[in-house]
C-alpha cells in the first residue's frame, strides 16, 4: 500500500516536457502581445514635451514585437508543438501589435492633423490588417504544410515599415505636416498590399544548408554596416522596402508569364480547330 502510494506521487511529480515545449510558443507570442500593448499604452499616454521620445519607445517596442512573432513561429516547429491555438492566438497577437497598435502610433505622430483623412487612414490601415489576418487564418486552416510564400503583405513587414519611417522622421525632426500630404496614402497603401493577392516569400520551407548560411551572414553583416552608416531606421526601411518591392515584380512576373502561356494555348487551339478549307478544286472533287 505504501509503495503503491509513493509510486503514485512519482509520477504526479514527474515533469512532463511536451506539455512544457508546448508552452514555450505561446510565451513568446505573449512576449508580442506585451511589446504591441505597451507600445500603444506609450502613444496614447504622450507627455507634451516629450513627444519625440514616447513615440520612439513606442515604435521600438513594435519592432520588439516583430523579434518575438518572427521566432514563436519557428520555435514551434522546431520542438513540434505547432496547434491550432497557437495559429489562432498568434493571429490575434498579430491584430494587437501590428494592427490597431501601428495604426494608433501613426495617429499621434501626427495624422490627428490631417482630420477625416488621417482618421480614415488609421482606420484602413487597421482593417486591413484584420482582415489580412482573417484570411491567413482561413487558408492556414486549409493548408497540409508550410507554404512558400504569403498572399498579401504580411502584418509584420507593414509595421515594421511603418515604424521605421516614424523613426526615420523623429530622428531628423520631421512631422507628417512638414512632409506635405504623404503620410495618409502611406496607410492606404500599406492597407492595400496586406489584403492584395501578392505574393512574398515565406521562407518557412529553406532549408539550413550552408549556402543558406552563407547567404544570410553576408546579408546581416551588409544590414549592420549599413546600419551603422545610415541609421538602422533607414535599413529596415531599405530591407523592408526591397521585400515589398521583390514581391510585387515577382508577383507581376508570374502574371505575365501564366497570361503568356495562356495566349499561347489560344492560338495552338485555333490552329487545331481552324477549318480545312483551302483545298483546291482537284483535291475537293476527290474527297468527295
Amino acid at each position: 500500500m505504501i509503495e503503491s502510494m509513493k509510486t503514485r506521487r512519482q509520477r504526479r511529480r514527474r515533469f512532463d516536457l511536451q506539455k512544457a515545449a508546448f508552452i514555450l510558443p505561446n510565451l513568446f507570442t505573449l512576449s508580442s502581445i506585451f511589446c504591441g500593448f505597451y507600445a500603444a499604452v506609450s502613444a496614447a499616454a504622450m507627455v507634451p514635451g516629450q513627444e519625440r521620445e514616447t513615440l520612439y519607445r513606442a515604435c521600438v517596442a513594435v519592432l520588439f514585437a516583430m523579434v518575438f512573432d518572427a521566432v514563436d513561429g519557428r520555435v514551434a516547429r522546431l520542438t513540434r508543438t505547432q496547434s491550432e491555438f497557437g495559429v489562432q492566438m498568434d493571429s490575434l497577437a498579430d491584430v494587437i501589435s501590428f494592427g490597431a497598435t501601428p495604426a494608433l502610433i501613426a495617429w499621434h505622430w501626427g495624422l490627428a492633423s490631417f482630420g477625416t483623412l488621417g482618421l480614415m487612414a488609421c482606420f484602413v490601415y487597421c482593417a486591413c490588417a484584420v482582415v489580412r489576418l482573417a484570411r491567413f487564418n482561413v487558408l492556414a486552416a486549409n493548408s497540409t504544410g508550410p507554404s512558400h510564400s504569403f498572399i498579401g503583405l504580411p502584418t509584420p513587414a507593414a509595421a515594421g515599415l511603418l515604424v521605421a519611417i516614424v523613426i526615420a522622421t523623429i530622428n531628423r525632426g520631421l512631422t507628417p505636416v512638414d512632409t506635405l500630404e504623404w503620410p495618409p496614402y502611406l496607410l492606404f497603401g500599406l492597407g492595400f498590399f496586406m489584403v492584395s493577392n501578392v505574393r512574398f516569400p515565406t521562407f518557412k520551407a529553406t532549408r539550413m544548408t550552408k549556402r543558406v548560411f552563407a547567404a544570410i551572414s553576408v546579408l546581416f553583416s551588409g544590414l549592420i554596416v549599413l546600419g551603422m552608416k545610415v541609421g538602422p531606421s533607414i535599413t529596415i526601411i531599405s530591407l523592408m522596402g526591397a521585400y515589398l518591392l521583390y514581391g510585387t515584380v515577382d508577383t507581376l512576373r508570374r502574371a505575365w508569364i501564366h497570361r503568356t502561356d495562356e495566349d499561347s494555348l489560344d492560338d495552338g487551339e485555333d490552329l487545331i480547330h481552324e477549318p480545312m478549307n483551302d483545298f483546291d478544286e482537284d483535291e475537293e472533287e476527290l474527297i468527295d
